[in-house]
Formats: C-alpha cells, sequence, structure tokens
C-alpha cells in the first residue's frame, strides 16, 4: 500500500524540467551542460550518460509532448473529416506545450537568427508531425508522408507564433490562426491532397472559432 505521494521525478526527468526552464530564461546558445547539472541536481556524469548534448534534451521533451498528444486522444473524433481531426490534434499538442511558452519564445528567437540550429529543430518537427498525422488517422508514410509531413511542420511552426502573443484563455487568435493555416494547406498541391475535397465545418468537440468579417473589411473571431 503506498502512502499517496506522487514518486520523485528520476533523474531523466529532472534534467528535461531543468532545461526547459533555462531555455525559458536565456536562449540556447548561452544554456551550458554545467547549467543543466546544476539545476537538476544531477552530477555531470549522470547527465552524459542520459544525454550527449542539449538537442538531445530537447529532442527528449519533444518526444514527451508527442507522447502527450498521443494519449489525449478523443475517440468521438474518430467519425470527423480529416481536417477537423488534425486540428483536434493540433490544438492538442499546444495546450500540452502551455506550461512552456517562454521556452518556445525563446526558442523560435534563437532559431530565427541560427540557420544550423532552425535545421536541426525542423527535423525534430517533421518527425513529430509524421505523429500528428498518424494521431489524426491521416498517412504520413512513404514520400509523399514526408512531404506531407515537412509542410505541416511550416504550417504549425507559424501557429504558433500567434499562440506565443495569444493571453485569451480560450485561445481564440491561436485556433483562428490554425482554422486558417489549414485552409492554407488545402490549398497546397500535394501537401493535404486527401483534405482537399473535404469541407471545414464546426466540430462539436472542440472550441472552434470561425473568422467573420466586421464592416470595416477586417476579419474577426466570432465568440
Amino acid at each position: 500500500m503506498t502512502d499517496g505521494t506522487l514518486p520523485s521525478p528520476s533523474p531523466r526527468e529532472r534534467i528535461i524540467a531543468a532545461f526547459m526552464s533555462l531555455l525559458a530564461e536565456k536562449s540556447i546558445e548561452r544554456i551550458g551542460l554545467t547549467d543543466i547539472a546544476k539545476r537538476a541536481e544531477v552530477p555531470l556524469a549522470e547527465l552524459r550518460a542520459e544525454f550527449g548534448s542539449t538537442l538531445a534534451i530537447l529532442a527528449a521533451h519533444t518526444k514527451e509532448i508527442d507522447r502527450a498528444v498521443l494519449r489525449g486522444g478523443d475517440g468521438d473524433m474518430a467519425q470527423e473529416p480529416p481536417r477537423e481531426r488534425l486540428f483536434d490534434v493540433l490544438m492538442r499538442r499546444i495546450e500540452a506545450l502551455a506550461p512552456h511558452r517562454e521556452a518556445m519564445r525563446s526558442l523560435i528567437r534563437s532559431a530565427s537568427r541560427n540557420p544550423p540550429l532552425a535545421v536541426a529543430l525542423n527535423s525534430l518537427a517533421v518527425q513529430s508531425q509524421q505523429w500528428m498525422l498518424a494521431a489524426a488517422d491521416i498517412s504520413a508514410s512513404g514520400p509523399k508522408g514526408m512531404l506531407r509531413a515537412q509542410g505541416l511542420a511550416l504550417l504549425y511552426a507559424s501557429v504558433l507564433r500567434t499562440w506565443l502573443d495569444d493571453t485569451d484563455p480560450g485561445l481564440a487568435r491561436t485556433m483562428a490562426a490554425l482554422d486558417s493555416a489549414l485552409a492554407r494547406g488545402q490549398r497546397w498541391s500535394g501537401l493535404l491532397e486527401d483534405l482537399v475535397s473535404v469541407p471545414a465545418r464546426l466540430c462539436p468537440s472542440r472550441r472552434r472559432p470561425r473568422p467573420r468579417r466586421d464592416d470595416g473589411g477586417e476579419e474577426t473571431v466570432a465568440a
């Protein structure tokens, strides 16, 4: 019988948490392995046993987010059109990232001025988006699937930039940006071609906004 207390985080978990907390404070280029070991309260030897680099730690965190999304699937979405399923999956991913908003802001800022880092992050993103497509029951296999995952990674990155400054608890701006991005994705030849013939429609299980125009012709988000 247990006393009801939660198990202590493993060294691996502490290392990932330490890295993400440091990333929220400063750029990835300024985070040293010693900094991570000190924040995680583990010996450098333990850190080396678990990870070979800061990018390896980031990859492990990305895998944790992937798993959180894959565990959180809604069986009610199975009968929805592909675009609705993908919308739901990507919103679950954004919600899983909520505790790490400042870390993501830091990472995106670094990638914008560090091309090698941007290439490395793109590789991680494409791998993750293959799993997100699979979660939405959309093929991600073969050359076409890789192209689809790459396009989705770019689409998702553009939505993250909106999310970073979306202070609405309901993430209305983020959902509108995702909805618009998926609509554009339908028009990209060969990217999401199995979605092209699917009309967009409201998803009852997700608080999905629709853009509407005000009298001045500007797009706003319906509540």
